[in-house]
């Protein structure tokens, strides 16, 4: 069993939605708590994704083609997870961004699903910014978040 999330952990989550949510343009929406269908018998929960904005709203689990962005912020008790295997379902499933949020200090990994496969031939990330200062983006859209906005 995953142990429950720090404050800190949670803060930075919601902190990150609300930047999402009040900067992310029409056709997409910052999203927590619900699940995605990686494959037939997988589902995930990132801390924080965005979505298709056409998505109906009554949906309570979404599929990797609504998905532009998960986002997971790493906790003591979820390092290993969220570093490794939750970047290598997501990459597999087709979410085209993916984010991972260290905690102390706070830094943002910020990666791209490569075009290039791994030596085992399955799909990979590549990490295009990484910054404990401003993560600046032009993909998925463009993006100028200053990180320290994530402490409070």
């Amino acid at each position: 069993m995953t142990p429950s999330p720090t404050l800190g952990h949670q803060d930075i989550a919601s902190l990150l939605w609300l930047w999402l949510r009040a900067h992310a343009p029409e056709h997409l929406r910052a999203t927590q708590a619900v699940g995605v269908a990686l494959d037939a018998k997988n589902t995930r929960q990132p801390d924080v994704l965005l979505r298709r904005a056409d998505v109906r709203a009554d949906r309570s689990l979404l599929q990797p083609e609504d998905v532009v962005l998960a986002v997971e912020v790493v906790s003591p008790g979820t390092r290993r997870i969220d570093r490794f295997a939750k970047p290598a379902e997501y990459a597999a499933a087709g979410i085209p961004f993916y984010w991972r949020i260290e905690q102390d200090p706070v830094h943002v990994y910020a990666y791209r699903l490569s075009d290039r496969l791994s030596l085992g031939g399955e799909r990979q990330y590549e990490l295009v910014a990484d910054s404990a200062e401003l993560i600046a983006l032009a993909e998925p859209f463009e993006i100028k978040l200053p990180v320290a906005e994530l402490t409070g």
